[in-house]
């Protein structure tokens, strides 16, 4: 909420503040609006200044389901760009404190090679409300059989209001057992049999909620989960908000996306690349833990 006062501030600078929220332009997308919407923007006044624009954003806006004030998303060498990168920037335009925790001290470098600077360590962080895992590759397997991280996701588990993960993030997160027996999504590769290995309910969905675990399949779609999750807390036209202020709007230029859109030949490359790198790591992580 902080960040979007920010964005509403910085564009009173920038533009005049004298036109009317009754202007022809918004009267061309008037269908749009419920009919409460429309008795709402008959109150508002003819203009908006730094002193009014909190009491017209609460009065759009409204207040939020539940009081949150820490989040927390995972990080670690080998995470994906933007499974924590989508969530990190939609998530932290409530104004809560975001912060990006390490699983051990030091930068960390994504699957990308990008150097990120965390701002914490699990160790240092105990209570968080809303709680971020995104996937990888290297990395996200052995985050699975880290009994340490485990332990610490469960312990703060205990007080989330909501528990999350991106992409391969579900392993890690399914590997703690907090998804046995509920439903869950994930990385389209292996799916149904990551979330089997670990007691969850494949979904085959591009994000599930259960409860208050909200899990989604790779990368793009966590970005869709953190804005289901603002949806869900914060309302729709906040959740709204941010899309504009994204711009959120894809079209990408063919059609894909999905094994189901994608076609088997590329499919089959994909699955057999993945499989060619995951398997031996596996069978050597297996090995090491017996």
């Amino acid at each position: 909420m902080k960040y979007l006062f920010i964005c509403f501030l910085t564009a009173l600078s920038l533009a005049s503040c004298n036109n009317p929220p009754h202007s022809d332009s918004q009267a061309s997308t008037a269908g749009e609006e419920s009919p409460e919407d429309s008795l709402l923007q008959k109150t508002l006044p003819d203009s908006i200044t730094t002193e009014n624009h909190s009491m017209i954003m609460d009065a759009i806006l409204g207040k939020p389901k539940y009081n949150i004030k820490d989040i927390g998303i995972l990080v670690y060498d080998g995470v994906n760009d933007l499974d924590f990168m989508g969530p990190r920037y939609i998530l932290g335009q409530t104004g809560a404190t975001t912060r990006l925790i390490a699983i051990k001290p030091g930068n960390i470098k994504t699957v990308m090679g990008v150097e990120i600077v965390p701002n914490t360590v699990i160790d240092s962080v105990n209570r968080l409300d809303i709680l971020v895992i995104p996937g990888g590759f290297k990395g996200t397997i052995e985050a699975t059989y880290d009994k340490k991280l485990h332990a610490w996701i469960r312990m703060i588990d205990q007080h989330t209001t909501y528990t999350s993960s991106v992409c391969t993030g579900g392993w890690i997160l399914g590997a703690t057992g907090l998804l046995k027996g509920k439903k869950a999504s994930t990385n389209w590769y292996r799916e149904e049999e990551f979330l089997k290995k670990y007691g969850a309910i494949p979904a085959n969905e591009r994000y599930t909620q259960d409860g208050k675990y909200w899990t989604s399949a790779g990368v793009t779609a966590g970005m869709d989960m953190s804005l289901a999750i603002l949806k869900d807390n914060w309302g729709g036209k906040f959740a709204k908000g941010v899309m504009l202020d994204m711009e959120y709007d894809p079209h990408p230029p063919i059609k894909g996306g999905s094994p189901e859109k994608t076609g088997w030949l590329v499919e089959w490359m994909m699955k057999s690349m993945y499989d060619a790198g995951v398997n031996p790591l596996i069978d050597s992580l297996e090995n090491s833990n017996r």
